[in-house]
């Protein structure tokens, strides 16, 4: 019987499990280490933050992104973009260093047990746990607009499902999208030879200006403040401050979530968009079909003029939407009686990242409607994490200690229908 079972070994479970360790709780982590930045992000991309806020979290802060290329003779210096691949290699050093254990084993189902919970993987063991933290990233949430969903994968898809874009040399291919993952996808689509546009509903692209030396003067500093998610105070408060979001009534705070830091490009990406990619702006997708093997787009512009173009394949960079519907390995038993944050499909989760179900934490993307945008970049694991545990301790401490200690790792006959382990 575990303390914590971690699902997810992102840049958040990974946290999480280096603070459950580091105060004496028996954890389990499963997942594929960093796996959306290793198998869901196109090869040459860079990371939009800043290194110095793109740290995973450990207690003692020994294990950041400067000491890990340090280490290397890599740079991580304000102002000058780090390659994913770069940061991809530091999640993994972290977690050899920071993190017990982790098991790659796929969880296929998280259901209530005798003393907690049961965290069975596709293997058919279940695994005892009195709290299990709940940090699978976004690819369970991947949005594609509707009038794509009739189109077979090879004329559509998500900007997430690639990670080699030279397959598409010498192509036409339309991206969906005004931010940063449309705009970098396009670039990247041209320098490897093909032929991408975009279309976007947003009247104009917004790019982010560069960034403000982070030595300054009182006066700057104070007008417009560094944050982990960009400067100005807005950002500031985003990034500083989610527990004061947390406290705001649950309808706002889901706005601020789906709204707060929208679409934009990197002030470095500027120059490989501008005046080399084609950019139709202002222009709604109303239909989608497939024609002679490729895909004939319908576009209704602000002004309602109707538009068609073909094109060979079409890139949804239309992001994530946090949905625990959407989350397949939660026993419908568990998932169906969780409360929702405000107008939002995500869990409501309390000052401590625990659902309504006691014993049940939340991590990433589905805590922003709860804690605000800060939970939608790597920026929040460090808040996520230190306060997450706390709350594992306070539910251990709280619940007496299980009369039966089953054996970790006993393996089940049936996938779905095992029986409660002890």
């Amino acid at each position: 019987m575990y303390d914590l079972v971690v699902v997810g070994a992102g840049p958040y479970g990974l946290s999480i499990a280096a603070h459950a360790a580091a105060a004496g709780l028996t954890v389990r982590t499963f997942g594929r280490p960093m796996a959306s930045w290793r198998d869901h992000m196109p090869e040459g991309m860079f990371l939009k933050s800043e290194p110095w806020s793109s740290n995973l979290s450990d207690p003692a802060g020994k294990h950041t992104l400067a000491a890990y290329c340090a280490g290397r003779g890599l740079r991580a210096e304000h102002g000058r973009p780090l390659p994913l691949d770069v940061f991809t290699d530091y999640g993994l050093w972290f977690g050899e260093r920071a993190v017990p254990r982790v098991d790659e084993e796929r969880v296929v189902c998280v259901r209530r047990g005798p003393d907690g919970f049961l965290v069975e993987t596709a293997e058919g063991v279940a695994h005892g746990a009195r709290t299990v933290a709940l940090a699978v990233g976004v690819m369970p949430f991947v949005h594609v607009p509707g009038t794509l969903g009739a189109l077979p994968r090879e004329l559509a898809t998500h900007s997430s499902h690639h990670r080699d874009l030279s397959v598409f040399r010498g192509r036409d291919v339309t991206v969906l999208g005004a931010g940063q993952a449309a705009l970098e996808t396009a670039a990247l689509l041209a320098e490897c030879g093909a032929h991408p546009r975009v279309v976007a509903r947003a009247d104009h692209v917004d790019w982010n200006t560069p960034p403000q030396p982070l030595r300054r003067g009182p006066l700057r500093s104070l007008r417009d403040p560094h944050s982990g998610l960009g400067t100005g105070w807005s950002s500031w408060v985003w990034a500083e401050l989610p527990w004061a979001v947390r406290r705001l009534p649950g309808g706002l705070r889901a706005r601020i979530a789906g709204t707060a830091l929208g679409p934009a490009g990197a002030w470095w990406l500027r120059d490989r968009v501008e005046s080399r990619i084609p950019v139709l702006l202002g222009h709604r997708l109303r239909a989608a079909a497939e024609t002679g093997g490729t895909v004939r787009l319908t576009l209704e512009s602000s002004r309602g003029t109707v538009t068609e173009l073909e094109t060979d394949h079409v890139v949804a960079a239309t992001g994530f939407r946090p949905d625990v519907g959407r989350l397949e390995l939660l026993d419908p038993a568990v998932r169906d009686v969780l409360r929702t944050a405000g107008t939002s499909r995500a869990p409501e989760v309390g000052g401590c990242f625990e659902s309504s179900l006691p014993g049940l934490f939340f991590a990433g993307l589905l805590t922003a409607p709860s804690f605000g945008p800060a939970m939608r970049f790597v920026h929040g694991a460090g808040f996520t994490a230190e306060r997450l545990v706390r709350g594992v301790r306070r539910r251990l401490a709280a619940r007496p200690p299980a009369t039966r200690l089953p054996v970790p790792g006993t393996r089940t006959r049936h996938s779905r229908a095992a029986a409660p382990l002890g």
